[in-house]
């Protein structure tokens, strides 16, 4: 956070709305109820300073309080809240118009993707303004293991995630061993450099550069990707090439930042 942009939180910070979100995001990363005094120590604060905060979340309630011991729990009122709140419709909203800052800045389309009963799914879609860009369809199902979208997506997915799908891909199951091999060393490698960069398997002329959008093994994670015509691979990404990886990177962060991932 910038000094500019602190400031600014000071300046119009809510003192007893910001008790109750610290109260909150404590409350639910314990596994145990806990006191008024307990909440207190834990937030830095005294028992009195909380206590109408906590009346008021019981009475909304976001808070249980034991009638026996004291001690408060959250409710599932914060996950009933959320559940109504579809992520892919969340990533739409937070990714377009910044796709669409990318796409005129880089001259290219672009495209977000997420992983969807083990296959890469299109979830958005923002077209270049030159007179000749890529199109690809949002809804569009592709091989996780034969994009370049979904080699990150798979690169940044929790071991367990990554082992099921690859069971289910095709693609993967029809390799051979030493073919397998040279994936999984590959998906090592693009977690650790943190982009992919490849030539489409499905259009000649093609290529794409794509990254991820949150963190690896995060709650929410997608890749973005550019998708050029005529691009050259060879003995590493040129300075255009780096540049629209800086780009990607870019783009990527202020969707996760907006996404709060």
């Amino acid at each position: 956070m910038t000094t500019t942009e602190s400031s600014a939180s000071k300046k119009y910070a809510v003192p007893a709305l910001e008790k109750g979100l610290d109260v909150l995001e404590f409350l639910v990363t314990q596994e145990l109820p806990r006191s008024q005094t307990e909440i207190a120590a834990a937030l830095g604060r005294s028992p009195n300073e909380i206590y109408r905060v906590l009346v008021s979340l019981e009475g909304r309630g976001y808070l249980l309080r034991d009638e026996l011991s004291g001690k408060y729990q959250a409710t599932l009122k914060i996950y009933n809240l959320s559940r109504r709140i579809s992520p892919i419709d969340k990533m739409r909203q937070c990714a377009l118009p910044h796709m669409e800052d990318l796409a005129f800045s880089s001259g290219h389309s672009c495209h977000l993707c997420m992983l969807y009963q083990s296959q890469t799914m299109v979830i958005v879609h923002a077209r270049s303004h030159g007179p000749v860009s890529i199109s690809i369809a949002e809804g569009s199902l592709f091989s996780t293991t034969a994009t370049t979208s979904g080699r990150v997506l798979l690169a940044n997915s929790n071991s367990e995630v990554r082992d099921m799908i690859l069971e289910r891909d095709e693609h993967f199951t029809k390799l051979s061993k030493t073919g397998q091999k040279a994936l999984l060393d590959q998906l090592s490698e693009i977690r650790e450099q943190g982009y992919h960069t490849a030539s489409s398997e499905f259009t000649e002329g093609v290529c794409d550069t794509a990254v991820l959008v949150g963190e690896p093994e995060g709650l929410i994670i997608a890749s973005l990707a550019v998708s050029s015509l005529n691009t050259q691979i060879g003995g590493g990404p040129s300075i255009e090439q780096q540049e629209m990886i800086a780009l990607l990177k870019q783009t990527a962060d202020k969707i996760a930042t907006q996404l709060g991932c």
